[in-house]
């Protein structure tokens, strides 16, 4: 039978003893956002007690999660399709006498845990993304019988992971992304957000800032703030009073070795005066800002239940460009949405025109059972859909490549990451996010230094290290 949990708040992994038991090895696979992404890492993070080393092999894992993601069309039947993969991989070790155990986590396993085991019986354990912190109990209690742990907790997760070894943090690389906010109280009426992730919860910022103290004291010189809403934060802070997401960000500047500072995912109305004040005022803060508009038509913006219209979009950016003049924006479109008309679409393109974006996100509307679009009417056909996107995608990638050569000839400030894909090559990346492919010696890894953007490639810029100033660095 299936076990469905309601733990105590005190079976948790700060719990979990080191384990003496041979190590095993963990497979993590992580669709959609940013936050996944972060989430996975700290599964990990949780189970290297437990005795789990990760590898990038499925067909040797002894235990193997998915972290899905619920936002884009079709994620359910996408979900099943890899599960059908690693339910084969399960199979074949078994004949070998080996156990593999199957967790699905994440968006989808909070949307659909009961329909999960009913379809795939091979899944041991599904577990919702603000559930992971049990995992090392739940697994334990999935040795006997399929588990499901998909109700809200009491407990904070985030009180009980478990920060990685030095050694895993360094070679993860020199940027980080920390989840400083989860959770959406908008419920437009596309999105399955406030359904799986929940209400909006900020983190306290003693506890950011320690995360982040930790991450640069292993090198990670640039921190990406993470929230499905994150310039709604508005966590403890040590004096008691409730900080904004700019308050918080001119801490996190102070930390000794950040030199680098993003955030995403951003609404339009949460763009607060402080907020763009500090993108004037911290030079730690990226002069590139991800803000999703959706939809340029006031009539769709409304049916989306999105809370701001066009003009004040507009506005917003104007005084972000008043505040920082080198900022750039990218941005979300949903073509297609119910009752979007061509005049609607029109609007849209119209508004792409006008604001000018360096990189755009760009989606066709996809029902998301339980969400008001859903059962809308004047859902748009497929082929209108279809049209529209690459209307627009061919728009938004003239844009993209128009902004990319304008930088030809500009000096601009490169964090490198690695080594490039030719010897003697190093690759870093811009304030706006585009990889730079350079000359120079890997010691400058870890390093910001100006170099002079000198071509453009289909996904790259090239540049010219400037040695004197980077001698300085």
């Amino acid at each position: 039978m299936t076990e469905i949990l309601d733990l105590p708040a005190d079976a948790t992994a700060a719990e979990t003893p080191q384990s003496t038991a041979p190590r095993r090895k963990l497979f993590i696979k992580s669709y959609g956002c940013q936050m996944n992404a972060y989430d996975a890492q700290k599964m990990s993070d949780l189970l290297a007690p437990a005795g789990f080393d990760e590898t990038q092999s499925l067909d040797d894992a002894d235990l193997v999660i998915l972290n899905t993601c619920h936002i884009r069309e079709r994620a359910s039947e996408k979900t099943f399709s890899e599960l059908g993969k690693v339910r084969e991989v399960k199979l074949a070790r078994r004949a070998d006498g080996l156990a593999t155990q199957i967790v699905v986590a994440g968006c989808v396993a909070q949307a659909e845990g009961s329909e999960i085991l009913r379809r795939q019986k091979a899944v041991d354990l599904v577990v919702g993304p603000q559930n992971y912190h049990r995992l090392p109990d739940l697994l334990r209690r999935a040795e006997t019988a399929p588990v499901i742990d998909t109700e809200f907790p009491v407990e904070d997760k985030f009180d009980f992971l478990v920060k990685a070894p030095r050694r895993i943090t360094q070679a993860r690389g020199v940027t980080a992304f920390v989840t400083v906010q989860e959770g959406c109280d908008k419920f437009c009426t596309f999105c399955v957000v406030p359904y799986t992730r929940g209400t909006e919860v900020s983190r306290p910022v003693e506890k950011i800032v320690a995360e982040i103290e930790d991450l640069a004291d292993a090198g990670v010189r640039e921190i990406t703030l993470l929230g499905q809403n994150v310039n709604a934060y508005h966590g403890e802070g040590p004096d008691g009073r409730t900080w904004s997401l700019a308050k918080l960000c001119a801490r996190l500047a102070e930390v000794p070795g950040i030199a680098r500072l993003r955030y995403t995912t951003s609404h339009p109305n949460d763009m607060d005066d402080d907020l763009i004040a500090a993108h004037r005022d911290l030079p730690a803060l990226m002069p590139f800002l991800h803000l999703p508009v959706q939809s340029g038509s006031d009539t769709i913006l409304t049916a989306m239940n999105r809370k701001h219209n066009r003009e004040s979009y507009r506005e917003i950016v104007r005084r972000l460009r008043v505040a920082r003049p080198d900022i750039a924006l990218s941005s979300d479109f949903i073509v297609g949405f119910p009752g979007e008309s061509d005049a609607d679409f029109a609007a849209t393109l119209d508004l792409i025109r006008e604001i000018g974006f360096a990189s755009t996100f760009f989606f066709k509307y996809s029902p998301r059972l339980g969400t008001p679009g859903a059962d809308m009417d004047a859902q748009v056909p497929e082929d209108v859909k279809a049209a529209r996107l690459i209307e627009l995608q061919d728009l938004v990638e003239t844009q993209r490549r128009a902004f990319n050569q304008s930088l030809v000839g500009r000096t601009l400030a490169v964090l490198f990451e690695k080594t490039g894909r030719h010897a003697g090559q190093i690759a870093g990346r811009s304030p706006y996010l585009q990889p730079v492919q350079v000359d120079a010696s890997d010691t400058m890894i870890g390093r910001v230094a100006p170099v002079e953007i000198t071509g453009v490639g289909p996904n790259s810029l090239f540049g010219r290290l400037i040695p004197r100033e980077a001698e300085r660095l």
